[in-house]
């Protein structure tokens, strides 16, 4: 890694290390709600979009640029890593991913293949190649992954899920099946990020967008262990993000299952957060997307409140606590990026 990129402001946060402002990206920031991003989307499917390295490459540099933020993310999915181990996946228009052949049943868990050879996604390795060959050398691009328990979901739902009722059903009945199922997933997953990794990321965030759903017990049991055991499995010097949302009971095993930043919603204080954490460690997040909203004079407002939260300690890496809505404004989310900067500076 050069100099300028061990030194930017992302991965200075990450190191819980001063910086000159407070860093900052947004999930899902390259996305509809941009208009350089609607003009590539508009000719291709969205799988298309994502398995063409050329123009997955195109709109997460240009999102990066438009937008100024401190990183750059991957444009990918979480789910296509799911066809190589035995899925039909499609996007439906309207209705999001859908999974045709779901599992049903704990004894179908045996037809769920490993990835065997992370070639069979190279089309992402290529899109991390020519990003980073024409990203700013002080800009960090990030890859990332869903977490074993959002994927096995999806795996078992054949989409997304109000109360997870196959899933849970599956866990609990039987737990062999399930942690069967959780360690095909975690090896495919070491191997898909170790692979973005050497492709050029500089670190990677993991994604458990549903694991929100389970109590605490729950999570300790049937979940935890294996997203510590993928987080283990990843180089120690390259930074993890380990996003969970929708249940702040969870934090203290979210951050007991590792990852060098951990990133939180917006249903917690991030104070709270930290504290619950520890300062070792840096903390992303966590304004509620639906701030973005508000009337600018508010959104500065609410800005720097929550950079009143993080009291100016190193390692606070500002994000939203989850993705940007697809019909907001850009100059919206423009001014959040220069809110962050211009407050934040020492």
């Amino acid at each position: 890694m050069t100099p300028e990129l061990h030194n930017s402001r992302f991965l200075k946060a990450a190191r819980c290390e001063p910086t000159d402002c407070t860093p900052v990206w947004i999930m899902r920031q390259a996305g509809r709600y941009l208009p350089e991003y609607m003009a590539v989307r508009s000719k291709v499917t969205f799988l298309e979009l994502c398995k063409r390295p050329e123009l997955a490459a195109e709109v997460t540099l240009t999102a990066r640029e438009v937008l100024g933020v401190d990183a750059a993310i991957l444009f990918a999915d979480l789910l296509p890593i799911l066809q190589p181990m035995g899925f039909d996946l499609e996007y439906q228009k309207g209705e999001g991913p859908v999974i045709h052949n779901p599992i049903t049943s704990a004894n179908e868990v045996g037809r769920v293949r490993p990835i065997e050879n992370v070639s069979d996604l190279g089309y992402v390795f290529e899109a991390v190649q020519l990003i980073r060959r024409d990203l700013p050398g002080n800009i960090p691009l990030l890859g990332f992954a869903g977490a074993p328990f959002t994927l096995a979901s999806y795996a078992i739902e054949g989409g997304g899920s109000k109360n997870y009722v196959r899933t849970k059903s599956m866990m609990f009945n039987d737990p062999g099946a399930w942690t069967e199922l959780m360690n095909k997933l975690v090896d495919s997953l070491s191997d898909y990020l170790r692979a973005q990794i050497e492709a050029g990321c500089q670190a990677v965030q993991i994604f458990d967008s549903w694991a929100g759903c389970l109590s605490p017990d729950d999570y300790d049991r049937y979940v935890q262990p294996h997203t510590k055991r993928l987080i283990e499995s990843l180089p120690s010097e390259t930074p993890v993000i380990n996003f969970l949302t929708g249940n702040p009971a969870l934090i203290p095993s979210q951050a007991a299952a590792g990852g060098r930043v951990i990133g939180i919603d917006w249903r917690v204080r991030l104070d709270e957060a930290w504290t619950t954490v520890g300062y070792e460690r840096a903390i992303q997040g966590n304004m509620d997307p639906v701030s973005l909203y508000c009337e600018l004079p508010v959104l500065k407002q609410r800005t720097q409140a929550l950079l009143n939260q993080a009291e100016g300690r190193p390692g606070h890496i500002f994000n939203l606590g989850h993705g940007v809505h697809p019909d907001m404004k850009p100059e919206n989310v423009k001014a959040l990026v220069n809110y962050v900067h211009e407050l934040s500076a020492k």
